[in-house]
Protein backbone atom coordinates (compact mmCIF):
# COMPACT_ATOMS: atom_id res chain seq x y z
CA UNK A 1 0.00 0.00 0.00
CA UNK A 2 1.28 3.45 -0.91
CA UNK A 3 2.07 5.70 2.03
CA UNK A 4 0.36 8.62 0.23
CA UNK A 5 -3.33 8.87 -0.66
CA UNK A 6 -5.36 11.67 -2.22
CA UNK A 7 -9.05 10.74 -2.00
CA UNK A 8 -11.74 10.87 0.66
CA UNK A 9 -13.36 7.77 -0.81
CA UNK A 10 -11.79 4.34 -0.55
CA UNK A 11 -11.32 1.55 1.92
CA UNK A 12 -9.98 2.00 5.45
CA UNK A 13 -6.34 3.05 5.47
CA UNK A 14 -5.71 1.94 9.05
CA UNK A 15 -8.00 -0.96 10.01
CA UNK A 16 -6.63 -1.08 13.56
CA UNK A 17 -6.74 2.67 14.08
CA UNK A 18 -4.37 5.61 13.77
CA UNK A 19 -3.18 8.78 15.45
CA UNK A 20 -3.92 11.74 13.17
CA UNK A 21 -2.80 15.34 12.84
CA UNK A 22 -4.53 17.80 10.51
CA UNK A 23 -3.25 21.03 9.00
CA UNK A 24 -2.19 22.97 5.93
CA UNK A 25 1.46 22.45 6.96
CA UNK A 26 2.63 25.20 4.58
CA UNK A 27 6.29 25.61 5.45
CA UNK A 28 6.49 22.82 8.03
CA UNK A 29 7.71 25.44 10.49
CA UNK A 30 8.49 24.95 14.20
CA UNK A 31 4.79 24.98 15.12
CA UNK A 32 3.95 22.32 12.52
CA UNK A 33 6.94 20.27 13.61
CA UNK A 34 5.74 20.32 17.22
CA UNK A 35 2.30 19.08 16.15
CA UNK A 36 3.74 16.32 13.96
CA UNK A 37 6.24 15.16 16.57
CA UNK A 38 3.52 15.03 19.23
CA UNK A 39 1.38 12.94 16.87
CA UNK A 40 4.25 10.57 16.12
CA UNK A 41 5.05 10.18 19.82
CA UNK A 42 1.43 9.35 20.63
CA UNK A 43 1.29 6.88 17.74
CA UNK A 44 4.42 5.11 18.92
CA UNK A 45 3.06 4.94 22.49
CA UNK A 46 -0.14 3.31 21.23
CA UNK A 47 1.63 1.14 18.62
CA UNK A 48 -0.47 2.69 15.85
CA UNK A 49 0.46 4.38 12.56
CA UNK A 50 0.94 8.16 12.62
CA UNK A 51 -1.06 9.83 9.85
CA UNK A 52 -1.05 13.44 8.65
CA UNK A 53 -4.02 14.93 6.80
CA UNK A 54 -3.50 17.96 4.59
CA UNK A 55 -4.99 19.40 1.41
CA UNK A 56 -3.92 20.19 -2.14
CA UNK A 57 -4.55 22.79 -3.28
CA UNK A 58 -4.63 24.52 0.08
CA UNK A 59 -8.14 25.81 0.88
CA UNK A 60 -7.00 29.44 0.72
CA UNK A 61 -5.61 28.77 -2.77
CA UNK A 62 -8.83 27.11 -3.89
CA UNK A 63 -11.02 30.01 -2.76
CA UNK A 64 -8.63 32.67 -4.12
CA UNK A 65 -9.24 31.52 -7.71
CA UNK A 66 -7.00 33.28 -10.23
CA UNK A 67 -5.05 35.21 -7.59
CA UNK A 68 -3.66 32.47 -5.32
CA UNK A 69 -1.70 33.56 -2.25
CA UNK A 70 2.02 32.74 -1.99
CA UNK A 71 3.16 29.29 -0.91
CA UNK A 72 6.14 28.47 1.30
CA UNK A 73 6.41 24.80 0.41
CA UNK A 74 5.63 22.87 -2.76
CA UNK A 75 3.43 19.77 -2.39
CA UNK A 76 6.19 17.19 -2.88
CA UNK A 77 8.45 18.90 -0.36
CA UNK A 78 5.61 18.99 2.17
CA UNK A 79 4.94 15.26 1.82
CA UNK A 80 8.64 14.40 2.00
CA UNK A 81 9.02 16.63 5.06
CA UNK A 82 6.13 14.92 6.87
CA UNK A 83 7.66 11.50 6.19
CA UNK A 84 11.04 12.74 7.41
CA UNK A 85 9.43 13.78 10.72
CA UNK A 86 8.19 10.22 11.27
CA UNK A 87 4.71 10.25 9.75
CA UNK A 88 3.74 6.81 8.40
CA UNK A 89 0.94 7.84 6.01
CA UNK A 90 -0.03 11.17 4.42
CA UNK A 91 -3.51 11.97 3.19
CA UNK A 92 -3.03 14.87 0.78
CA UNK A 93 -6.74 15.30 0.11
CA UNK A 94 -7.89 16.88 -3.16
CA UNK A 95 -9.49 20.14 -2.07
CA UNK A 96 -12.21 20.62 -4.67
CA UNK A 97 -15.81 21.76 -4.84
CA UNK A 98 -17.05 18.54 -3.22
CA UNK A 99 -14.67 18.67 -0.29
CA UNK A 100 -15.21 22.40 0.25
CA UNK A 101 -18.97 21.76 0.54
CA UNK A 102 -18.58 18.93 3.10
CA UNK A 103 -19.75 20.03 6.52
CA UNK A 104 -17.60 19.43 9.55
CA UNK A 105 -19.65 16.51 10.88
CA UNK A 106 -19.48 14.67 7.56
CA UNK A 107 -15.73 15.26 7.38
CA UNK A 108 -15.28 13.64 10.78
CA UNK A 109 -17.42 10.64 9.89
CA UNK A 110 -16.17 10.04 6.34
CA UNK A 111 -12.51 10.92 6.73
CA UNK A 112 -11.47 10.59 10.36
CA UNK A 113 -13.68 7.65 11.27
CA UNK A 114 -14.28 5.63 8.10
CA UNK A 115 -11.17 6.44 6.03
CA UNK A 116 -8.36 6.59 8.61
CA UNK A 117 -9.83 5.05 11.78
CA UNK A 118 -8.71 7.88 14.06
CA UNK A 119 -8.16 6.90 17.67
CA UNK A 120 -6.63 10.27 18.49
CA UNK A 121 -6.76 13.50 16.45
CA UNK A 122 -4.42 16.42 17.13
CA UNK A 123 -4.61 19.95 15.74
CA UNK A 124 -2.82 23.27 16.13
CA UNK A 125 -4.02 26.64 17.45
CA UNK A 126 -7.07 28.27 15.83
CA UNK A 127 -7.90 25.10 13.91
CA UNK A 128 -11.06 25.25 11.77
CA UNK A 129 -12.44 22.73 9.30
CA UNK A 130 -15.47 21.81 7.21
CA UNK A 131 -17.84 23.87 5.08
CA UNK A 132 -17.48 27.61 5.75
CA UNK A 133 -14.92 26.71 8.45
CA UNK A 134 -17.82 25.60 10.61
CA UNK A 135 -15.89 23.07 12.67
CA UNK A 136 -13.52 23.78 15.53
CA UNK A 137 -11.81 21.91 18.36
CA UNK A 138 -14.99 21.83 20.46
CA UNK A 139 -16.95 20.19 17.65
CA UNK A 140 -14.09 17.78 17.01
CA UNK A 141 -14.11 16.76 20.66
CA UNK A 142 -17.90 16.39 20.63
CA UNK A 143 -17.66 14.10 17.58
CA UNK A 144 -14.88 12.21 19.29
CA UNK A 145 -17.14 11.36 22.19
CA UNK A 146 -19.74 10.10 19.72
CA UNK A 147 -17.39 8.02 17.58
CA UNK A 148 -14.89 6.95 20.21
CA UNK A 149 -11.74 8.97 19.56
CA UNK A 150 -9.82 11.60 21.53
CA UNK A 151 -9.26 15.08 20.09
CA UNK A 152 -6.75 17.58 21.40
CA UNK A 153 -4.82 20.72 20.57
CA UNK A 154 -1.13 21.31 21.17
CA UNK A 155 0.08 24.52 22.77
CA UNK A 156 1.19 27.30 20.42
CA UNK A 157 4.91 27.51 19.70
CA UNK A 158 6.21 31.03 20.30
CA UNK A 159 9.47 32.64 19.24
CA UNK A 160 10.56 36.12 20.27
CA UNK A 161 7.24 36.63 22.05
CA UNK A 162 5.01 35.86 19.07
CA UNK A 163 3.38 32.68 17.76
CA UNK A 164 5.22 30.94 14.94
CA UNK A 165 3.03 31.01 11.82
CA UNK A 166 3.26 30.70 8.06
CA UNK A 167 1.98 34.29 7.76
CA UNK A 168 4.87 35.52 9.86
CA UNK A 169 7.39 33.59 7.75
CA UNK A 170 5.97 34.92 4.48
CA UNK A 171 6.27 38.46 5.83
CA UNK A 172 9.91 37.85 6.83
CA UNK A 173 10.77 36.46 3.39
CA UNK A 174 9.09 39.30 1.55
CA UNK A 175 11.07 41.74 3.72
CA UNK A 176 14.31 39.91 2.85
CA UNK A 177 14.77 38.87 6.49
CA UNK A 178 16.10 35.36 5.87
CA UNK A 179 17.57 35.09 9.37
CA UNK A 180 14.13 35.49 10.98
CA UNK A 181 12.57 33.09 8.47
CA UNK A 182 15.25 30.51 9.29
CA UNK A 183 14.57 30.79 13.03
CA UNK A 184 10.83 30.31 12.50
CA UNK A 185 11.29 27.40 10.09
CA UNK A 186 14.07 25.72 12.03
CA UNK A 187 16.11 25.55 8.80
CA UNK A 188 17.17 27.89 5.95
CA UNK A 189 14.46 28.73 3.45
CA UNK A 190 14.86 26.79 0.20
CA UNK A 191 12.91 25.63 -2.85
CA UNK A 192 13.63 22.20 -4.29
CA UNK A 193 12.73 20.35 -7.43
CA UNK A 194 13.96 18.53 -10.51
CA UNK A 195 16.04 20.55 -12.99
CA UNK A 196 14.13 21.08 -16.24
CA UNK A 197 15.17 22.39 -19.65
CA UNK A 198 14.50 26.03 -20.34
CA UNK A 199 15.04 28.19 -23.41
CA UNK A 200 18.79 28.18 -22.68
CA UNK A 201 18.97 31.95 -23.07
CA UNK A 202 21.23 32.20 -20.03
CA UNK A 203 23.77 29.92 -21.66
CA UNK A 204 24.00 32.21 -24.71
CA UNK A 205 24.59 35.16 -22.34
CA UNK A 206 27.32 33.35 -20.42
CA UNK A 207 25.09 32.53 -17.47
CA UNK A 208 23.78 28.95 -17.81
CA UNK A 209 21.10 28.19 -15.22
CA UNK A 210 19.52 25.21 -13.52
CA UNK A 211 15.77 25.79 -13.79
CA UNK A 212 13.05 24.63 -11.38
CA UNK A 213 9.32 24.85 -12.07
CA UNK A 214 6.94 25.71 -9.24
CA UNK A 215 4.05 23.32 -9.98
CA UNK A 216 1.72 26.22 -10.71
CA UNK A 217 2.17 27.67 -7.21
CA UNK A 218 2.77 31.32 -6.38
CA UNK A 219 6.16 31.69 -4.66
CA UNK A 220 6.68 33.69 -1.48
CA UNK A 221 9.69 35.42 -3.06
CA UNK A 222 10.45 37.41 -6.17
CA UNK A 223 13.71 38.91 -7.31
CA UNK A 224 17.42 38.15 -7.57
CA UNK A 225 19.21 36.40 -4.70
CA UNK A 226 22.56 35.18 -3.48
CA UNK A 227 21.98 31.46 -2.97
CA UNK A 228 23.44 28.05 -2.20
CA UNK A 229 22.50 25.05 -4.34
CA UNK A 230 22.30 21.70 -2.55
CA UNK A 231 22.45 18.33 -4.28
CA UNK A 232 25.27 19.06 -6.71
CA UNK A 233 28.45 18.40 -4.74
CA UNK A 234 29.62 17.36 -1.32
CA UNK A 235 29.05 20.93 -0.11
CA UNK A 236 26.48 23.58 -1.04
CA UNK A 237 27.40 25.25 -4.32
CA UNK A 238 27.57 29.08 -4.48
CA UNK A 239 25.16 30.64 -6.94
CA UNK A 240 23.06 33.61 -7.91
CA UNK A 241 19.39 32.86 -8.46
CA UNK A 242 16.42 34.54 -10.07
CA UNK A 243 12.87 33.84 -8.95
CA UNK A 244 10.32 35.40 -11.27
CA UNK A 245 8.92 35.60 -14.79
CA UNK A 246 11.90 37.11 -16.70
CA UNK A 247 10.16 40.31 -17.92
CA UNK A 248 13.00 41.34 -20.25
CA UNK A 249 12.21 38.34 -22.48
CA UNK A 250 8.42 38.53 -21.88
CA UNK A 251 8.29 35.44 -19.70
CA UNK A 252 5.04 34.34 -18.06
CA UNK A 253 5.66 31.26 -15.93
CA UNK A 254 7.47 31.87 -12.61
CA UNK A 255 10.71 29.88 -12.43
CA UNK A 256 13.68 29.46 -10.14
CA UNK A 257 16.82 29.93 -12.26
CA UNK A 258 20.09 29.24 -10.43
CA UNK A 259 23.46 30.11 -12.01
CA UNK A 260 26.11 28.00 -10.27
CA UNK A 261 29.46 29.75 -10.15
CA UNK A 262 32.32 27.98 -11.95
CA UNK A 263 30.23 24.85 -12.54
CA UNK A 264 30.65 22.70 -15.63
CA UNK A 265 28.26 19.78 -15.85
CA UNK A 266 24.81 18.53 -16.82
CA UNK A 267 22.13 18.88 -14.14
CA UNK A 268 19.04 18.07 -16.22
CA UNK A 269 16.78 15.70 -14.31
CA UNK A 270 18.76 16.10 -11.06
CA UNK A 271 16.84 16.97 -7.90
CA UNK A 272 18.39 20.05 -6.28
CA UNK A 273 17.46 22.54 -3.61
CA UNK A 274 18.09 26.27 -3.86
CA UNK A 275 18.69 27.95 -0.49
CA UNK A 276 18.11 31.73 -0.52
CA UNK A 277 20.64 33.74 1.47
CA UNK A 278 20.16 37.43 0.64
CA UNK A 279 18.09 39.51 -1.76
CA UNK A 280 20.12 41.56 -4.24
CA UNK A 281 17.34 43.40 -6.05
CA UNK A 282 13.85 43.20 -7.50
CA UNK A 283 13.27 41.71 -10.92
CA UNK A 284 13.48 44.41 -13.61
CA UNK A 285 12.69 44.74 -17.30
CA UNK A 286 15.80 45.89 -19.17
CA UNK A 287 15.85 47.74 -22.46
CA UNK A 288 17.87 45.02 -24.23
CA UNK A 289 19.91 41.87 -23.62
CA UNK A 290 23.29 43.67 -23.29
CA UNK A 291 21.85 45.77 -20.44
CA UNK A 292 20.51 42.61 -18.81
CA UNK A 293 23.86 40.85 -19.19
CA UNK A 294 25.77 43.75 -17.64
CA UNK A 295 23.44 43.67 -14.64
CA UNK A 296 23.83 39.90 -14.34
CA UNK A 297 27.60 40.36 -14.01
CA UNK A 298 27.04 42.91 -11.22
CA UNK A 299 24.60 40.54 -9.52
CA UNK A 300 27.07 37.67 -9.71
CA UNK A 301 29.89 39.76 -8.23
CA UNK A 302 27.67 40.92 -5.38
CA UNK A 303 26.41 37.40 -4.70
CA UNK A 304 29.97 36.00 -4.59
CA UNK A 305 30.91 38.56 -1.96
CA UNK A 306 27.86 37.91 0.19
CA UNK A 307 28.30 34.14 0.00
CA UNK A 308 31.97 34.43 0.97
CA UNK A 309 30.86 36.30 4.10
CA UNK A 310 28.12 33.72 4.74
CA UNK A 311 30.64 30.88 4.38
CA UNK A 312 33.03 32.55 6.81
CA UNK A 313 30.23 32.88 9.39
CA UNK A 314 29.24 29.24 8.93
CA UNK A 315 32.81 28.03 9.61
CA UNK A 316 33.72 30.63 12.26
Amino acid sequence: MSRLFRDVEGGPRCPHGSVVCIGAFDGLHLGHQALVRHTVARARALDLPALALSFEPLPREFFAGDAPPPRLLLPRAKVEGLFALGIDQVGLLRFNRQLSAMDAGDFVRRVLVERVGARETWVGPEFRFGKARGGDLALLQQCGREYGFVAGQIAPVALEGERVSSTRIRAALQAGDFASAMRLLGRPYAIGGRVVRGKQLGRTLGFPTANLRLAGKTPALSGIYASWVHGVGARPWPSVSSLGTRPTVDGIEPLVEAHLFDFDGDLYGRRIEVEFVAKLRDELKFSDLPALTAQMHRDADQARGLLLQDQRRAFA
